[in-house]
């Protein structure tokens, strides 16, 4: 499978369990000229700004290792176009991040980290 298919059947999978979770999921795969958040939600009154890394081994490192500090800026603009976008101001955001392990054609390993990071 190539990087695309397992990108997508990662999101799957952690909209699946957001939504297990009680969330509801608002958006996926919201772009903007510059970039895209993987699944926006809401938890209650709280947006959720989710990214979604999912790995077949951890030769380059862990899922949670690719959310880099660039990465965590870019999110942190991209949420606040979001919300303007949508109309959301003003509004409580969280950012978490949902790594995912494959380990089988039909299995992964989720891991939830709820307020990942915040706005720097």
């Amino acid at each position: 499978m190539d990087r695309t298919g397992i990108g997508r059947r990662g999101e799957d999978a952690a909209v699946a369990y957001l939504e297990r979770a009680g969330m509801r999921v608002v958006d996926r795969n919201w772009r903007d000229g510059r970039g895209e958040l993987d699944i926006v939600a809401l938890d209650g009154d709280t947006l959720v700004i989710c990214e979604v890394k999912t790995r077949m081994t951890d030769g380059q490192g862990t899922p949670e290792e690719a959310v880099s500090a660039a990465k965590r800026r870019r999110l942190v603009r991209l949420a606040a176009s979001y919300v303007s976008a949508q109309g959301l101001e003003p509004c409580q955001i969280r950012f978490d991040v949902i790594a995912l392990r494959v380990i089988a054609d039909d299995r992964a390993l989720l891991r939830h980290h709820r307020a990942a990071f915040e706005v720097e």
